[in-house]
């Protein structure tokens, strides 16, 4: 880009500190294919798009159920071929060429997939009929299913989930060993009890999970790759690159703001983070923010992505089903709870940029308006989506009109202008990026036939109110209790699985228990919701922390405690959502006046606990510990949406202020970053004019 007719600057070019192998989606490494691989991968790839598509204008007349189980014939056998097995024998093909067994998997996956839809033995409707009469043919081939998904599971996430499917299905299988007076006892099931509720039934793996991931996520990976085809990728970083370009806090406010515009169409916080990090790191290093940190901040910026409409994260469409309601009201109780999230961040970052001397770093791009008037029309596809919806047009609809909108804008810019074998890659790219979340949600099908099928959910929930009934019998002590409980457990299962599957598991165990309580179920299906996100900047995993770390070079678990850190202002405030009915209002739920002065006392409680994690007053000076101990207890007591603890927070915060201003703590700024400038020195750093050509450096 230009600044104010100045001569052109050299654009900045990231390379990664090493080779990272490819990933696609959420959280595992898959393999680079070339050749006839590459080919064939891609061809089933195009051909399950393509069904997607005409899924949406002319479903399958045979039902949703017979879509689904030709979608996972499609998914299961590509994760197979696609994904490394982790068992790497050289003479079968180790690395990126997939091995014979991975072919041998990929065909029998195929087989057992397509098994009730072939015409044999009564075919569809005879499969169907057979509903808890299963034969042996029948149940040995759902066995064989049920392995390949673990498999596929365990390709894709690791070993976590897999793990706790198995768990799921031994309770299943044993609970009715289990002394009759214990509230998790059940009747027990047999082999074949459960085969059938996995593979002939709508709550095994043709499940909601399953439906969703076909019916939804895979049209907005689908979305999310044309849009990034058509440049607008670029643009987004490159509009909040030359948005803040003088300030002190620069640096930091383009990475979170860059990471917000382009989370909105990408829904996967690692790859948000790996993207913004690998343009915005060389402006943080200048600015003169230490590695870990500045990893740190593109994690909790990438995160936004899950949690940030019109697209938000995979969970977001289960939340919709689960509820019965439509994504576009989905999509209007997680604006404000956005608006919290970018709000902590933003103040971290103000915060961070007076605590550490942060340096203002000039960058030679467009001025914002420029880049507007240029490329503005990219923001076209996403307010589409949003009037769309708003119109009565269902999601998926609403979607493709976007992704015909942003293939046809695509056509304004010479360097953008796709051929036919970019608009394939793009659809192969976009299938490609639901393969791991369509292992998984057929893994939770796992996890949900077992609970219903044994009613665990309701026997959790119980548990889990009577042992808050244990240590006090007051109603709001009991549900403060229960949710305190759930956010732990539901912080530790994030550790463990994906955040679809923790969110589908959390639902189950811990939504059931808030219902029961009063709870209701918008405020109960957003605090899993938001509470599943967690684990993406939570150590010992973090997944987009370790992927910001792999730009900027930092150590791993540090950078993990530095996303924490940042996130965990807004992360407090789901809590508001389930403890008082008030909490409804942050989800924009009951009258114009109550939403707002509900979401102006989380903003002011958000703000306080900025203040408390960062240590430092904006335009007062850095905090001591009586201080942040006072902003804490405000910034909780603000967030609890009660009338007399919303003074009392906010007379905390007022006291921290003061304190902070007569006995200002010790105030900590780090020398330069490595590789930066002399402190106090302004560095230069040059962007590229506009949105890059594809295949160009990031």
């Amino acid at each position: 880009m230009l600044d104010g007719g100045g001569p052109a600057t050299r654009p900045v070019t990231v390379r990664d500190p090493a080779p990272e192998p490819a990933y696609d989606d959420e959280e595992r490494p898959s393999r680079e294919l070339t050749g006839g691989t590459a080919r064939v991968v891609g061809g089933v790839a195009l051909a399950v798009s393509v069904l997607a598509l005409w899924q949406v204008f002319r479903p399958l007349p045979q039902g949703s159920q017979f879509y689904l189980i030709v979608f996972l014939a499609g998914a299961l056998p590509l994760v197979f071929v696609a994904y490394r097995s982790g068992a790497r024998l050289a003479v079968l093909g180790g690395g990126d060429r997939p091995a014979i067994t991975d072919w041998l998997l990929a065909a029998i996956a195929a087989v057992v997939c397509l098994y009730p839809v072939l015409p044999f033995r009564g075919g569809y409707d005879g499969f169907l009929n057979r509903q808890g009469l299963l034969d042996p043919v029948d149940v040995l081939l759902g066995a064989i299913l049920l392995l390949l998904v673990l498999e596929a599971a365990r390709r894709t996430t690791g070993w976590a989930l897999p793990v706790v499917c198995l768990i799921f299905l031994a309770y299943g299988y044993y609970g009715g060993l289990l002394p009759q007076d214990w509230s998790v006892a059940h009747a027990g099931l047999d082999f074949s009890q459960i085969v059938d509720a996995l593979y002939n039934s709508g709550s095994g793996f043709y499940g909601t999970p399953l439906d969703v991931a076909a019916t939804y996520i895979v049209l907005f990976t689908l979305y999310g790759a044309v849009l990034d085809l058509s440049g607008a990728g670029r643009f987004f970083v490159d509009l909040s690159v030359a948005a803040f370009r003088r300030s002190r806090s620069a640096a930091g406010r383009t990475a979170v703001s860059a990471g917000f515009l382009l989370g909105t169409v990408s829904g996967s916080g690692t790859a948000t983070a790996v993207s913004v990090g690998a343009v915005t790191w060389p402006i943080l290093r200048r600015a003169g923010y230490p590695a870990e940190r500045a990893g740190g901040m593109l994690a909790a910026a990438g995160v936004g992505a899950i949690l940030s409409p019109p697209t938000l994260g995979a969970a977001a469409f289960i939340v919709a089903e689960y509820l019965e309601v439509s994504y576009l009201t989905v999509l209007g109780w997680a604006t404000i709870p956005t608006i919290l999230y970018y709000l902590g961040i933003l103040l971290a970052v103000e915060i961070d940029a007076r605590r550490l001397g942060t340096r203002p770093v000039e960058v030679a791009a467009d001025s914002p308006w420029r880049l507007l008037a240029r490329f503005g029309y990219h923001f076209s596809s996403l307010i589409l989506i949003v009037v769309l919806l708003a119109a009565g047009v269902t999601a998926t609809r609403a979607v493709v009109f976007a992704t015909l909108a942003a293939f046809a804008l695509a056509f304004l810019d010479r360097r953008t202008r796709p051929g036919v074998r970019d608009v394939a890659a793009a659809l192969v790219a976009g299938t490609r990026g639901v393969l791991p979340v369509a292992a998984v949600c057929a893994a939770a099908g796992v996890i949900t036939a077992t609970t219903t099928k044994t009613g665990l959910g309701t026997q959790l929930a119980s548990l889990l109110i009577q042992g808050a009934q244990a240590l006090t019998d007051h109603p709001g002590a009991v549900l403060a209790l229960t949710v305190l409980a759930a956010a732990i457990a539901l912080s530790l299962l994030g550790l463990a699985v994906p955040v679809t599957a923790s969110f589908i598991i959390g639902w189950v165990i811990v939504g059931p228990a808030l219902l029961q309580l009063g709870v209701p179920g918008p405020a109960a299906a957003m605090f899993v919701f938001y509470y599943s996100v967690l684990s993406e900047v939570t150590p010992p995993t973090a997944l987009a922390a370790v992927g910001a770390a792999s730009i900027t070079g930092g150590r791993i678990v540090p950078t993990m405690w530095q996303a924490l850190r940042y996130a965990l202002p807004a992360f407090l405030a789901p809590i508001a959502f389930v403890l008082t009915p008030a909490g409804s209002y942050l989800l924009g739920r009951g009258p114009a006046l109550d939403v707002l002065w509900a979401t102006a006392a989380a903003m002011a409680g958000v703000a306080a606990l900025a203040v408390a994690t960062g240590g430092w007053v904006p335009g007062v000076g850095p905090a001591g510990a009586p201080a942040r101990a006072c902003a804490t207890v405000g910034g909780l007591l603000l967030l609890y949406l009660n009338p007399v603890g919303i003074l009392a927070g906010l007379a905390l915060t007022v006291a921290a202020v003061a304190i902070t201003a007569v006995s200002p703590g010790a105030a900590v700024v780090p020398g330069a970053a490595p590789g930066g400038p002399p402190a106090g020195a302004e560095s230069t750093v040059g962007t590229s004019d506009g949105p890059s050509e594809r295949g160009g450096e990031a």
